[in-house]
């Protein structure tokens, strides 16, 4: 079954840079819209995290970093470590996936784990990303994907633009496919945010039969993600405007 279209931009995006840093801080409540003086963060490289920096591919096997999208906010890139994830319970709804689910997830989760500092939470108010399970049948609209990631901006309480992943799978696939698609989707959310066309690359385009693990590919695609510049991670400024009032606590 293909992947088409895993990854969905969320309204936000259609705006312009100013105009997005406003929506996000006036949603959040930070400032009253009629008095919103920002300025964007300027895009930035952040420093690379040590696993990455550690990276090598003597073999020299490439990347596919071309097909990587650039969002209005630049690269998808995480700038405080380790990036924590949690993992919703399956739906209550399908019995026979709540016990492979856990460990199909905890797979996936591994396997980035060795090139990629993440750390799994309980709490889900800390999750940079989720992973939830999504039972096909309770889907009243549009068509059930095998798996997506979305992503969401706000502003942590440190001022800096940030984002959040969230990744759905289909719960009734077998475990070795909700593995695959964990994996493949958190690759995504890591950043990869386009897909590879090559079979031997967990972030092929399609799902397939015998699902390839983490690549050299990818990790070479991933480590040039990390090496560009990003308006995420960077504090959001005040413009020199001061005469509009500051916002109500």
């Amino acid at each position: 079954m293909g992947w088409p279209n895993l990854r969905k931009w969320p309204a936000v995006m259609g705006l312009g840079l100013i105009g997005l840093v406003v929506a996000v801080l006036v949603h959040f409540g930070w400032v009253r819209p009629n008095h919103a003086a920002l300025q964007a963060p300027a895009a930035q490289v952040h420093p690379l995290p040590a696993a990455l920096e550690r990276w090598q591919d003597p073999q020299e096997q490439g990347d596919y970093f071309d097909q990587i999208k650039v969002t209005r906010v630049g690269y998808l890139v995480w700038s405080q470590f380790p990036v924590r994830v949690y993992t919703q319970p399956a739906p209550a709804s399908l019995p026979l996936v709540q016990e492979k689910w856990p460990q199909a997830v905890d797979q996936a989760i591994q396997a980035w784990q060795a090139y990629f500092p993440l750390e799994v939470v309980t709490d889900p108010n800390q999750a940079d990303i989720t992973i939830s399970a999504v039972d096909p049948t309770q889907r009243s609209q549009g068509r059930v994907r095998s798996a997506e990631t979305r992503f969401k901006l706000y502003v942590d309480d440190q001022q800096r633009l940030s984002h959040r992943c969230t990744i759905q799978v289909r719960a009734n696939q077998t475990e070795t496919y909700i593995a695959a698609a964990v994996r493949h989707e958190l690759g995504h959310a890591l950043g990869i945010w386009g897909h590879s066309r090559l079979k031997t690359d967990a972030l092929y385009f399609s799902q397939v039969r015998t699902p390839a693990p983490i690549s050299a590919r990818d990790m070479n695609t991933l480590k040039r993600v990390y090496q560009q510049p990003t308006r995420l991670g960077w504090p959001v400024q005040q413009s020199s405007d001061t005469s509009a009032p500051p916002a109500e606590p």
